[in-house]
């Protein structure tokens, strides 16, 4: 038998990008049992981008060998979103607002995270991505933002995204993005409560809530409280791709 070449992570001029996933209870076909999936607008999204999507689900136990086996593959990282994170992660007694946690989840994009900040790879996180970002860097979450901000604005109709407006910094690579301000889609009920030390805030809603947050330095670290998959997203995946294409010396769409 012939054996193949050596993998090699440079040898394709695509960039990857490696994406989180639900594990929930799903039907199709004749099937109703345990899956791991994602919206397919995530996919979607970093394929227009210029990207290939490779999806990662939970991988036990071996969690830090797995996380670094799985990114040794991929240029980039997308956290999706998806279930509350268990409040236990950030030092908190659960609130009866907060959803069932999926706790094989929060483990491996915890391990994700750690290892993909190590690196100092390409990084976007999404909603629960964001807020599990801020957790894994020592921050802290409000569990049911209504009771805070005295509004549903940030998930008005259950099973549907709302929309409303974010106000964003000017010298920010969100902001090089979109500008001042953009339109968002938008679905969750809790955010950031103490903010990372290490993350910086560059994204609000009228209500103050933080809605994106970066990491300084040279490596391409952005997290968004809305659904860029969703709506109005295509700039932000082009610019996180164009970051995982100059890991591969070619250039994104």
């Amino acid at each position: 038998m012939t054996r193949s070449a050596p993998y090699d992570r440079e040898m394709s001029p695509l960039p990857r990008v490696g994406l989180t996933t639900y594990r929930e209870r799903a039907a199709w076909g004749v099937w109703d049992e345990p899956a791991d999936l994602l919206p397919r607008s995530y996919a979607d999204s970093v394929a227009a981008a210029g990207a290939v999507a490779l999806l990662l689900p939970p991988a036990l136990p071996d969690l830090a060998s797995a996380a670094e086996a799985v990114l040794d593959g991929v240029h980039g990282l997308v956290i999706a979103g998806g279930a509350d994170v268990d409040p236990t992660r950030y030092g908190t007694a659960r609130s009866p607002q907060t959803g069932p946690s999926r706790p094989d989840r929060d483990a491996w994009e915890l391990e994700l995270l750690r290892v993909a900040l190590q690196r100092g790879m390409p990084l976007l996180a999404i909603c629960r991505g964001l807020q599990l970002l801020n957790v894994a860097l020592g921050g802290t979450l409000v569990q049911h933002l209504p009771d805070v901000v005295g509004t549903e604005l940030h998930c008005p109709t259950p099973g549907v995204l709302g929309r409303h407006e974010v106000r964003l910094a000017a010298q920010s690579r969100i902001g090089a993005v979109f500008g001042e301000s953009a339109t968002v889609a938008t679905y969750h009920h809790q955010g950031v409560d103490r903010l990372a030390e290490p993350l910086v805030a560059t994204g609000w809603a009228v209500d103050g809530v933080i809605e994106a947050v970066e990491l300084p330095g040279q490596a391409w670290t952005v997290g968004v409280q809305w659904h860029p998959e969703a709506f109005g997203g295509a700039p932000l995946f082009e610019s996180f791709v164009a970051a995982c294409a100059s890991l591969t010396g070619a250039a994104a769409r």
